[in-house]
């Protein structure tokens, strides 16, 4: 199992915008083969900054797979636009 780590710094203001818009695009990612979970939590100190953790089964179901896919196309049109800067996504495996 991977764990995909993306903090996600949204333009102030656009927060409730771009909850709907994840709530779309929640739909596409989940439908993805080698997709386990996802969870969005929102932060406290700065409510502009949000952190996406998204597990897959190996790192190709999202590196190849998800970012390859025509379904990537359609969470980039809903999502993309709310960065400001764009985040860096990471990727973790389990130790413990």
């Amino acid at each position: 199992m991977i764990l995909e780590h993306a903090p996600l710094s949204v333009i102030p203001g656009r927060e409730s915008e771009f909850e709907s818009a994840f709530a779309q695009a929640r739909k596409i990612i989940e439908s993805m083969p080698g997709f386990i979970s996802l969870r969005l939590a929102r932060g406290l100190e700065s409510p502009s900054t949000y952190l996406l953790l998204v597990e897959w089964e190996n790192l190709e179901d999202h590196t190849e797979g998800f970012r390859g896919s025509a379904e990537y196309q359609q969470w980039r049109e809903l999502l993309h636009h709310f960065y400001a800067p764009f985040p860096t996504v990471e990727h973790f495996v389990d130790i413990l």
